[in-house]
């Protein structure tokens, strides 16, 4: 079965540096979209990129847009959120997301077009 799970949030200081894994099991990431998310306490779940299996494009919201690098490890079919120059406005509970290319290419920032989720890790970003 589909599956996600995520691995190495934590605190770090304004300006700093964190990489997040999503590990994939259960399905071909050629078909699938792999999107990562953040919620704020008391804020909407907010797209932060979607990394496309099919062609291993990445595309960003306009926040991270510069800052953050999204890529896959071949071997080891996971995905990264590498996240630099980090401000306090990037805390939250960080989630990957998955679903089939073409629900994530409708709509890659969309929660409601994937239907598995990973458990989250939180990030905090100190000021």
């Amino acid at each position: 079965q589909v599956q996600l799970v995520e691995s190495g949030g934590g605190l770090v200081q304004f300006g700093g540096s964190l990489r997040l894994s999503c590990a994939a099991s259960g399905f071909s990431l050629y078909y699938y979209g792999i999107a990562w998310f953040r919620q704020a306490p008391g804020k909407e779940r907010e797209g932060v990129s979607c990394f496309y299996g099919s062609d291993e494009s990445v595309v960003y919201g306009d926040s991270v847009k510069g800052r953050f690098i999204t890529s896959r490890d071949n071997g080891k079919n996971t995905v990264y959120l590498q996240m630099n120059s980090l401000k306090p406005e990037d805390t939250g509970v960080y989630y990957c997301a998955t679903d089939v290319l073409s629900k994530a290419r409708r709509g890659w920032s969309n929660p409601y077009e994937y239907d598995y989720w990973g458990q989250g890790t939180q990030v905090t970003v100190s000021s």
